[in-house]
């Protein structure tokens, strides 16, 4: 009996991933939009979860007087998330699920974007929006909605090697500065 083979269609569809949630309170003044969290941020359930992505050290450089809390690891990162929004800042990405494989920007597919109207009533002291990164970015028009300013911040993701650490701690620190959060 000869043999047949059956071709079957390749299947191109990459897992469907959620964000994580956001870690904003009534005292935010500034909010951090990523894009959505990279594989090893997923894995951790944790914002820059990443140990090469400079976010963590960037903000420890702009309060040295404050430390940052412990190693990377679920009870450090609830007192990091406490930390970083004792300081008026909070977090949360663009997008609340997509399709991606890896980690990087432009694999992303099918976003769905988060839900930004209902920041109003969780942060009503919110200043401003600073989008970490293009991806981030090119949803300035739907943050722009909630009636603050909006900024482009450069990416601290390790993807960003074209910009030194001292050269987006600048910037970084620019925009802290100008909300009184340094």
């Amino acid at each position: 009996m000869p043999s047949t083979s059956t071709t079957l269609p390749p299947n191109d569809a990459a897992p469907r991933l959620a964000g994580l949630p956001a870690v904003v309170s009534a005292s935010t003044v500034v909010l951090v939009l990523g894009s959505f969290p990279g594989a090893a941020s997923l894995r951790a359930q944790q914002y820059y979860g990443h140990p090469q992505n400079h976010f963590w050290r960037i903000l420890q450089a702009l309060w040295p007087q404050h430390p940052l809390p412990g190693p990377a690891g679920p009870a450090s990162y609830a007192e990091r998330c406490e930390w970083l929004l004792a300081r008026g800042l909070g977090l949360w990405d663009v997008y609340a699920s997509c399709e991606r494989e890896g980690s990087l920007d432009a694999d992303i597919r099918h976003a769905v974007v988060n839900d930004f109207a209902a920041l109003r009533d969780v942060a009503p002291r919110l200043a401003a929006i600073a989008h970490n990164g293009g991806e981030s970015y090119k949803h300035a028009a739907r943050t722009a909605a909630l009636g603050v300013p909006v900024h482009k911040l450069p990416s601290t993701s390790p993807a960003n090697a074209s910009w030194s650490f001292e050269r987006k701690l600048n910037a970084w620190a620019e925009l802290m500065a100008r909300y009184r959060l340094t």
